[in-house]
């Protein structure tokens, strides 16, 4: 009777072959560079790099296969960023010394113009929505979380923490204005800002029903725009409709004056897709140890967190990241 030849087993030194297969070539090199600090999927990612799709989802499928991509699910479509190093084994100090020197390294300028590209079309789809449902708007937030259902919990955060008597606040996106009165009685000072003029319109119409003097809107660009930086800045429910999100994190940090905090509330990461077209989001929700990941890229310390479960299967997580004093 013949003996079944033994499954083939594989050691370590395989995973560290995969590895160096995966990093031997330039364009999957390039591909894990853009994706230093941002998601993109495989149509995005082919035309960034002006090249085929069926040979960017071939890299990729490499770069999975050795630790070095990872993947999810973002409604129909699949998105990729760079797996993180875990541990101190070799081939994990292999990684991390790839990743630094990758990230040492500038992207060329017409790769930049097309990531510049590939986030404005993103930008352009979230602010259309915006415009075209600002009159719809508290409807379709309260499918997922209205302000009534993290308020006292956000309140809470808010008043744990201390500010001077003469402390500014900034909310970003402010929606129709419904957190403005709160912040107004807590800060001398308080702006709000939006990039949609329909949006902004809501909030002032808000705004002078409760008689809020000491707010101030802003139509504006917290991204690109010169905005002036205040001690505490809010972003409710926000990140989720931004292009490039580490990227935001990293531009509303520069909005926080130095020992002030950035006071985040988001969704954590869901599966449930028809949000993108009933509410216009671009991602379903953040892991929590993303956001910390992103904040420290940032500048900021991760410090206290709120994790509120809701009845229609949404989680929502409110963060207190603080900007040092320096």
């Amino acid at each position: 009777m013949s003996t079944a030849a033994p499954l083939p087993t594989f050691s370590p030194l395989d995973a560290l072959a995969a590895f160096c297969k995966a990093a031997g070539e330039p364009l999957r090199l390039n591909i894990l560079r853009v994706l230093s600090n941002d998601s993109f999927g495989v149509l995005e990612l082919a035309q960034i790099f002006a090249t085929g799709q069926s040979g960017v989802s071939h890299h990729l499928k490499v770069l999975t296969q050795a630790g070095l991509v990872t993947s999810r699910r973002e409604g129909n479509a699949i998105f990729y960023r760079r797996s993180l190093p875990q541990g101190q084994s070799t081939d994990e100090l292999l990684h991390n010394a790839l990743l630094d020197t990758l990230d040492a390294q500038p992207v060329h300028a017409d790769v930049a113009q097309r990531i510049k590209d590939v986030h404005a079309q993103r930008a352009e789809a979230s602010q259309e929505f915006f415009e075209r449902m600002a009159g719809d708007f508290q409807s379709r937030q309260d499918l997922i979380a209205g302000l009534p259902q993290f308020r006292d919990s956000l309140l809470a955060l808010l008043d744990s923490l201390t500010f001077a008597a003469d402390a500014t606040a900034l909310e970003v996106g402010p929606g129709d204005g419904g957190f403005l009165a709160e912040l107004a009685s807590r800060f001398q000072q308080v702006r709000a800002l939006d990039n949609s003029a329909q949006m902004l319109e809501l909030a002032r119409q808000t705004c002078v029903k409760h008689a809020l003097h000491n707010v101030q809107l802003q139509l504006a660009d917290a991204l690109h725009d010169d905005v002036q930086a205040a001690d505490c800045v809010v972003v409710n429910m926000v990140l989720h409709h931004f292009a490039a999100p580490a990227d935001a994190l990293c531009q509303l940090a520069r909005l926080v004056k130095p020992a002030g905090s950035l006071l985040i509330t988001e969704l954590c990461r869901h599966d449930q897709d028809w949000a993108k077209q009933a509410c216009g989001d671009l991602w379903l929700g953040f892991d929590q140890d993303e956001l910390a990941l992103w904040a420290d890229a940032a500048g900021l310390i991760p410090s206290e967190s709120i994790y509120l479960g809701l009845k229609n299967g949404f989680q929502i997580q409110l963060r207190h990241f603080a900007k040092p004093d320096s």
